[in-house]
Order: C-alpha cells, then structure tokens, then sequence
C-alpha cells in the first residue's frame, strides 16, 4: 500500500518511470493533508476559554476533518488501482469478437472507474475547503496560517483530481455521463474557488 510507504520510499516510487502512482494519487495526498491539517488546528483550540463560544463548532468539525483525511488517504491507493485495472483491461486478449466486445466494455468500465476515482477525490477537496471556510474566525488564532495552507492543500487537490477526471473523459463514449460529469466539474471547481479564495482573504488580512 502506498500509504504504508515511508515519504522517501513514495517520493521515490513516484518519481520512477511507473505511469503510476501519478497525478491522482497525489491530488488525494493533498487533500488529505489538508484536512489532516484542519483536524490539527481544531484541536489546537478545543478547551480555549476565548473560543467556548465555538466550543461544539469546533469538535464537530474535528470529527469531519478526522473522516475525512481517512477518506482521502484511502484515496492515494483506490485511485492508483483505478488506473491499473484500465490497464489491465487493455492487456485482455482480442482474438475472437467475443474477446473484442468482453474487452471494450471492460475499458470503458476501467475508464468510467478512473473518473469516478478522481471526482470522488475533487468532491471530498472541497468537503475540506467548505470546513476550512466555516471555522474562520472560530478557532485558535496562533494556528491562522495552519488554516490557510489547509485550504490552499485542498483547492491544490481539487484542482488536480479534475485535471485527472478531464483527461479520462474523452475514451469513455457514454455522452449523458460525460455531460453530467462536466456539469458536477464546473459546479466543484465554482465551490472550491471561492472557499480557497474567502479563506486566503481572511488569512491574508488577519496575519
């Protein structure tokens, strides 16, 4: 597993010539640290006095933060494995028709599932932008800048997990699913920009 994998012994294999891990994989990664990094600053401010207004706020969105890095983490491995089974559907035989049609539809699976991958990725980024957005103002303040690089981890694993759902989307030859994909892109992309940008204005104004 690539999570289990020391920092220098992922850098590594990411760096190979290996097609993957690659950009989705890494936009997970991003995305989970910056949860994990909001999950921090939520427990950087639990039991402050000046906060106890935004004491229930602030736990509830720790447990949030805590969901979801797990869920991202998990991520850095699903999408790798995602990209492999289209590769494998490639390497099915294709002698006979039966073998042709057996693997086409197993491509066009593969594909549908190395989309599904990186937008379940994009979608959980801006989970943790939206948290990172509705905290400011409510947790510790020695920890504004933590909340700001969250945010700008998020939007860098948004941005790249569409990268890897648009690059896929021209093999796959259902039209209503790369319709309403498109849609779901544009709709996420919208969200995480202006959270990533009322997050850095906040920061940017408070340091």
């Amino acid at each position: 597993m690539l999570v289990k994998m020391t920092l220098e012994e992922f850098g590594d294999v990411l760096g190979s010539d290996a097609p993957a891990p690659g950009g989705g994989s890494v936009a997970a990664l991003s995305g989970a640290l910056g949860a994990e990094l909001v999950a921090m600053v939520c427990r950087l401010s639990i039991g402050r006095k000046d906060l106890e207004a935004h004491a229930q706020e602030i736990k509830t969105g720790l447990l949030e933060a805590d969901g979801l890095a797990a869920g991202l983490m998990r991520r850095v491995d699903l999408d790798t494995e995602a990209f492999n089974a289209v590769m494998a559907a490639f390497k099915l035989p294709k002698a006979t028709d039966a073998e042709k049609q057996k693997r086409a539809e197993a491509i066009q699976t593969g594909y549908k599932d190395a989309v599904q991958s990186p937008l379940s990725i994009a979608r959980e980024c801006v989970s943790v932008l939206n948290l990172s957005k509705s905290l400011l103002g409510k947790t510790n303040p020695n920890a504004l800048s933590d909340l700001g690089v969250a945010a700008q981890q998020a939007y860098a694993g948004l941005e790249g997990a569409i990268m890897n759902v648009k690059i896929n989307l021209p093999s796959i030859k259902d039209q209503q699913f790369n319709s309403a994909t498109s849609v779901e892109v544009s709709q996420l992309l919208k969200c995480g920009r202006e959270a990533k940008d009322d997050v850095y204005n906040f920061v940017s104004e408070k340091l």
